[in-house]
């Protein structure tokens, strides 16, 4: 949290660069070209759509690499999108798991909410129903928390933390807490903005997921 009260003078900028006017991350490029095993979908902002770097720099990019090791049974869909809002996540997420059929979703979204002091109930009800949308076909879901500057103010600040944590416990789903956390307090791995891991800082960006996407993975599939 150290690091966030470091750029706090600089977050207006920051606001602008993850406000800007969304473009899609091309499902199709983040595709792993695999046939049968387990599909994942990454719904996200712009941390997962790698703005600022290379594409095949990003953890997305990473984590597909990362499972090719272990053979082709693993297929990686990014469907983020920088500028992606809670409520655009929901509203393309019946399509995107009609197209690819994941058995697992992973939703990295909230941060432009709550940098845009969008009502917290909104963003709540948000995720929940794309929770609620995956889980009727009994796909694993994996939540990853998101963080905002404490400029915000405490009170809306700590409310919005705990939304993810709320959700967790709510609907049962695992709960990544360290995925921004863990780069943001080292300076020398954030763009320009403050915001943005660079291309140095997506491994730890894997790292803070790994540990429980390859026990989700170990699941049976659509059990």
């Amino acid at each position: 949290m150290s690091r966030w009260m470091k750029v706090g003078r600089r977050f207006p900028l920051a606001l602008l660069l993850m406000a800007v006017a969304p473009f899609a991350a091309n499902a199709a490029e983040g595709v792993a070209e695999a046939t049968g095993g387990a599909t994942i979908l990454i719904f996200g902002d712009s941390i997962s759509a790698a703005y600022g770097i290379q594409r095949e720099q990003g953890w997305v990019a990473l984590l597909e690499r990362r499972l090719a090791s272990d053979g082709p049974q693993f297929r990686v869909v990014n469907a983020s999108m920088s500028g992606e809002t809670t409520g655009g996540g929901l509203a393309r997420l019946p399509k995107a798991l009609a197209d690819h059929d994941p058995d697992l979703l992973i939703i990295e979204l909230g941060g432009n909410d709550g940098l845009r002091g969008y009502p917290l109930a909104n963003i709540r009800r948000n995720l929940a129903q794309m929770i609620e949308t995956a889980n009727p076909l009994r796909r694993n879901v994996l939540l990853v928390a998101m963080q905002i500057p404490p400029n915000y103010g405490h009170r809306y600040t700590e409310a919005f933390r705990e939304v993810f944590t709320d959700l967790s416990e709510s609907y049962d789903v695992p709960l990544a807490n360290d995925f921004i956390e863990a780069v943001a307090v080292q300076p020398e791995l954030m763009q320009d903005d403050g915001i943005h891991p660079t291309a140095e800082g997506q491994p730890l960006l894997l790292d803070a997921l790994w540990p429980t996407i390859k026990g989700l993975l170990a699941r049976p599939i659509h059990e």
